[in-house]
């Protein structure tokens, strides 16, 4: 594929931008002022602007591009499933080819028992599916006050009304009052912040206890199910002591507590592992799947439900009255059947567990030195560094997030496309990118690094 950038009138593209194009997450004054970077093109794990700049991107689009930009396969894959059957739903009674090897093979892929997939377009939506889904799983097993559902703060379940809720995003709360009834969040198990004089271990388990506690003041007869992304993407990667998940799934069990877990980041080989579920050794009733499931090639993602929610709904529920008209899509999920089949092909979850991602993490490590860095934290293919005042302490910096934005604006003036979550830099490149792209990104983040603490 060339790499010289299609000729565009960028001037042109910001000022329509500027005038109708409402960016998520975004302050738009902010940005009209400053201009829209235009993306027009990418491969592998590279993308290039409007200027003719090649950016490293360091995020995978949003955690999501695993295989790689300009994929022919996904392409192709596409066109086919568009020429045969480019729509039809599956409400009344019908079903596609593609739905349904998707469904069989994401059995095949998951941990053993989560044997139904239930399609949506985003993980947004798939967790509102899980919320419908326990409430209602409850009230046929004749357990209607359990409806509350834990999560953790920094969690990110998504941007609709019961995601944003299901969330622990306090700034998302804030603008539009939530949550919403029925939802809880604990503390979640940040070592470098809350580990004081603990161990890891002590911690982890300490951390867990506040799901204890919180089962305890509500009533473990009003609680539905606690759920958890296995490394808090969003929330700044937080990766659990080992001792933590553990304890939390001896609680939930000892509660008759669902145990959800949220894989819409950490799914498809970005830990290691097919899911961070087999990393963590976790074994959930129902999990949350999207990104990685297509690469970002096309809006798809599912819930996993496990044998003892799917039999009460199944055979006791009858009809369950949720869906949307692009479940089962048949152009996404033929995309997303061509992009499993191409990570098992090329071994990307095997090549993210003992080459690509030992190399970052290593990468990542060697920066741990820097008068910035007070944590290096990562697994395969997911890192970050906690950006601190000192590290003795360490002493985090006042006001939250005001360092952490001057790295990220370096990076991306340096053509890395990183993320700032609070003061942490976080990284989740491509599972295809290569050494001498990881050496690229890690002397450009130590760059980055340097001009950042010349700044402050």
């Amino acid at each position: 594929m060339s790499t010289a950038a299609p000729a565009i009138d960028t001037d042109r593209i910001r000022s329509l931008d500027a005038a109708h194009h409402w960016h998520p997450f975004t302050d738009t004054k902010a940005l009209n002022a400053e201009g829209t970077r235009v993306i027009v093109k990418a491969e592998g794990s590279l993308l290039w602007d409007s200027k003719g700049n090649e950016i490293l991107d360091g995020m995978a689009g949003l955690w999501c591009v695993n295989v790689g930009y300009g994929r022919k396969e996904l392409a192709e894959a596409a066109s086919r499933q568009m020429m045969a059957l480019p729509y039809y739903n599956t409400f009344f009674k019908t079903t596609n080819v593609p739905a349904t090897e998707l469904a069989a093979k994401l059995a095949e892929l998951t941990p053993d028992g989560l044997n139904y997939a239930f399609f949506a377009n985003s993980g947004s939506e798939a967790n509102d599916t899980i919320v419908r889904m326990v409430r209602h799983f409850w009230q046929l097993r004749g357990k209607p006050n359990k409806k509350t559902l834990i999560s953790r703060e920094f969690a990110y379940h998504g941007s609709t009304m019961i995601a944003t809720s299901l969330g622990g995003m306090t700034a998302m709360h804030a603008q539009v009052d939530m949550p919403l009834p029925g939802f809880s969040h604990i503390r979640p198990p940040y070592f470098v912040r809350d580990g004081g004089n603990m161990t890891e271990e002590e911690f982890g388990i300490a951390a867990a206890q506040a799901l204890e506690d919180r089962i305890q003041e509500l009533g473990a007869d009003t609680i539905a199910a606690f759920i958890a992304e296995p490394i808090q993407g969003a929330g700044g990667v937080i990766i659990p002591p080992a001792s933590y998940f553990p304890e939390i799934q001896r609680i939930c069990r000892n509660h008759d507590i669902l145990f959800i877990v949220d894989e819409v980041i950490t799914g498809f080989g970005r830990t290691g592992n097919w899911f961070a579920s087999q990393t963590f050794d976790l074994q959930p009733d129902m999990m949350t799947l999207a990104k990685g499931l297509s690469s970002g090639y096309a809006p798809i993602s599912a819930v996993m439900v496990g044998e003892r929610v799917a039999k009460t709904l199944i055979e006791e529920g009858g009809e369950f009255y949720h869906g949307f008209t692009y479940s089962g899509h048949p152009v996404a999920c033929a995309v997303a059947l061509e992009n499993l089949r191409i990570i098992e092909a090329e071994g990307l979850v095997e090549r993210a567990r003992s080459d690509t991602g030992p190399y970052l993490q290593d990468g990542l490590r060697s920066l741990a030195d820097h008068p910035l860095v007070g944590e290096v934290r990562g697994v395969g293919m997911i890192g970050a560094l906690e950006l601190v005042k000192d590290k003795d302490g360490p002493v985090f910096f006042d006001p939250i997030g005001r360092v952490g934005t001057i790295c990220r604006d370096h990076c991306f003036a340096n053509n890395l496309v990183m993320r700032a979550v609070r003061d942490a830099m976080v990284c989740s490149p491509p599972l295809v990118i290569t050494r001498p792209e990881i050496d690229r990104l890690v002397s450009t983040l130590k760059l980055c690094l340097d001009r950042t603490y010349a700044d402050i």
